[in-house]
């Protein structure tokens, strides 16, 4: 709703932005019809937002390994468990669109121990949640254990570094108090 800030620290006006960082709104406008508020929020320090989604689309925008849908997976597991409102409604949208399936966000932001996951999805999600929650006890044996399920180590690489960027994400989301878009609640449903 209008009437409730997207951020508690300052907001830019669009015809403020430095130009790429507009180019960069105005290409996610045109694609999605809006342009979603962690755009705005950060923008409030350009430096940063570039390297933010620097790391962001290196990590998600991958054709190879895992699926697009999958990587929404982890972000939305990792995202309820770190308590990321913004994420989760944010990138339950995007998962419910790659994967054609209007109950997979929900279930995996509620309980991703009973989410309908296929065998792998059910790998990737508790190796992410193990990055996301205990990382310091990550073993070679836990390693070894992915490949022995089919993953290759770009993929568990991969796992790892989209728990890791969004633990800063989330925390950066709860910093700023970001409001996720009305529009994100209805995508795909």
């Amino acid at each position: 709703m209008a009437d409730y800030p997207i951020s508690r620290f300052p907001v830019p006006d669009l015809a403020e932005l430095p130009g790429d960082i507009r180019a960069m709104v105005d290409t996610i406008q045109e694609k999605s019809g809006f342009v979603p508020n962690v755009f705005l929020a950060l923008a409030y320090r350009p430096e940063e937002f570039r390297a933010f989604f620097a790391m962001h689309d290196t990590l998600m925008d991958k054709t190879e390994g895992l699926s697009k849908a999958e990587r929404e997976l982890i972000v939305v597991a990792t995202s309820a468990v770190n308590d990321c409102l913004y994420c989760v409604v944010a990138h339950g949208a995007i998962l419910r669109i790659r994967s054609k399936n209007p109950l997979l966000a929900d279930q995996v932001a509620i309980n991703p121990w009973k989410a309908d996951l296929s065998d792998r999805e059910r790998a990737i999600v508790d190796f992410a949640l193990h990055v996301c929650t205990d990382s310091g006890t990550i073993t070679d044996d836990d390693i070894e254990s992915m490949r022995s399920k089919g993953f290759t180590t770009d993929e568990i690489w991969d796992i790892g570094a989209i728990a890791a960027f969004f633990a800063l994400s989330n925390r950066m989301a709860n910093l700023t108090s970001m409001r996720p878009n009305d529009e994100f609640y209805g995508m795909a449903r």
